[in-house]
């Protein structure tokens, strides 16, 4: 009997040609005997059309060309449904398929996509918000708001971006921070809220992250000199210097002196001076190798 796939296809992410994603994905249903549905995100009504997509076809899974951003919304619209995400990472931001340690080729991925076990991994809610991946306050967020303003995209854009960024850094902010029973005061020129290991440019930024243990890190970056970026950047990540300091917990409080760029999962949020985050144990179920 054919077994029912939806595939969701972000044409834009990553700046990316999706026709290869497409047609590859077309072969592969047919020669594992799956029924496909693709449906093009377009910015307007995507979760309550991918809800309806879900309602009316009952996919066994959901395969995904795009990036974080794509992965959270697709997410968020089948969250409380018994569905296997595959990922076919094609964004400008893949994180998420960097974490989970997917295959290079799109073949490889495609198999992992529809035939492989699964991890049930948990979500961070950031203000009733769902993040999968990386939040973050601050430095991240400013590049990725001048990139969402660009009009280079891909490496050489975010390339550009990272020099605009530091060039016009400001002055650290000044965080207060309840988590575990504890409150203190900071100064900081960054805190990723993280539910993983590393960004989609494969930098660690939380050494011992794991995406399905009831709990995310908040990774306080103080004092980000050329030296803690260089070592962050090669690999080296510092996590035993006064630099940088890490928490784990399940749920926690952000408060900001003034104003911070805030992103999620790839997406620039605005600003924000207040975040309220708790974690949500196993909520998604996403193929891996």
């Amino acid at each position: 009997m054919e077994k029912n796939v939806v595939m969701v296809v972000n044409p834009i992410s990553g700046a990316i040609d999706k026709t290869e994603f497409i047609n590859a994905t077309k072969l592969f249903a047919k020669k594992v005997n799956c029924k496909l549905y693709i449906y093009k995100t377009s910015g307007k009504n995507d979760i309550a059309n991918i809800k309806s997509l879900y309602d009316t076809y009952s996919p066994e899974r959901i395969i995904i060309a795009g990036g974080d951003g794509t992965i959270k919304m697709v997410a968020e619209a089948i969250e409380k449904d018994n569905v296997i995400l595959g990922v076919l990472p094609a964004g400008s931001s893949n994180g998420l398929a960097a974490d989970l340690d997917l295959p290079e080729t799109l073949e490889e991925n495609l198999s992992v996509a529809f035939l492989n076990k699964y991890l049930e991994i948990d979500v961070i809610e950031i203000n009733n918000e769902k993040s999968m991946h990386l939040s973050d306050l601050g430095l991240n967020a400013e590049l990725i708001k001048n990139y969402e303003k660009s009009l280079i995209r891909g490496k050489w854009g975010y390339a550009l971006q990272i020099l605009t960024t530091i060039i016009d850094l400001e002055e650290p902010f000044k965080a207060t921070i309840t988590a575990n029973n504890k409150t203190i005061e900071c100064l900081a020129r960054m805190i990723v809220i993280a539910n993983a290991k590393k960004y989609g440019s494969g930098i660690i930024i939380n050494p011992d992250g794991e995406m399905n243990d009831g709990k995310f890190e908040l990774v306080i970056l103080k004092n980000l000199d050329l030296i803690v970026l260089g070592k962050i950047i090669t690999g080296n990540m510092p996590i035993n210097s006064d630099d940088i300091e890490i928490i784990s917990t399940d749920k926690a409080t952000i408060t900001t002196n003034s104003p911070v760029s805030f992103q999620m999962d790839g997406e620039y949020c605005g600003t924000k001076t207040r975040l309220d985050i708790k974690i949500s144990p196993k909520r998604i179920k996403v193929a891996i190798p």
